[in-house]
């Protein structure tokens, strides 16, 4: 792909945004980053890889922080040290990491805000996808056998409150809110390849227009 497009896909647990990702990034044969955002983060900032995926999309509970920085704290700087909370450490850092690798090339970034940290890069599409609860729950089900009907649930609750509280933490903004992204898609209506393939439709039309 010639010219450069930047995909950010924020996701219910259990809609397979991430699967849904990988296939974006295959089929328009660009970068995917999920996960390597934390060990690039960690990296820079002599952090601990094991601490920090526990601290990752949670936000700070630091209320005395939280008082002092607002809602937002992106485009702080870290000079507060040793007293800035992990988790707010860990967005400041995957920030930067975002918008250098965003900088580099085409590529598809999952979740930790994307859509907010690259607000302002020019073919930016944005991607929040979701899913209904007895299609998430079977495909949660299928990952983790283990888990009970009621834990299933349980999970998928905590997962989504959590990733809301993050989001809306560190954006002010609300998370799946549909005027925060250019297209909200429910999964379960097209499948995991037919999302893919509609986001890679809108990706290309951008690419053109």
């Amino acid at each position: 792909m010639d010219k450069k497009i930047i995909i950010t896909i924020a996701r219910q647990y259990g809609s397979g945004g991430r699967e849904i990702g990988e296939l974006v990034a295959e089929k328009l044969g660009i970068a995917l980053y999920d996960r390597e955002l934390i060990t690039e983060a960690a990296n820079r900032g002599s952090l601990d890889e094991k601490i920090t995926k526990l601290a990752d999309e949670s936000a700070a509970n630091s209320l005395l922080y939280t008082l002092a920085m607002g809602s937002n704290v992106l485009g702080t700087t870290m000079h507060f040290g040793y007293k800035m909370p992990l988790n707010d450490k860990l967005f400041i850092l995957q920030s930067e990491v975002i918008k250098e690798f965003a900088k580099e090339k085409s590529c598809v970034i999952i979740g930790r805000c994307a859509d907010y940290v690259l607000r302002d890069e020019e073919k930016l599409l944005r991607i929040f996808v979701y899913g209904d609860l007895d299609h998430r729950q079977a495909r949660v089900a299928e990952r983790h056998p283990e888990l009970k009907s009621g834990q299933i649930i349980d999970v998928i609750n905590k997962t989504d409150k959590r990733r809301s509280s993050y989001y809306n933490f560190y954006t002010g903004n609300k998370w799946g809110k549909y005027d925060n992204y250019d297209i909200a898609i429910n999964s379960s209506t097209l499948g995991i390849e037919g999302t893919a393939k509609l986001i890679c439709a809108c990706a290309v039309k951008i690419l053109e227009g």
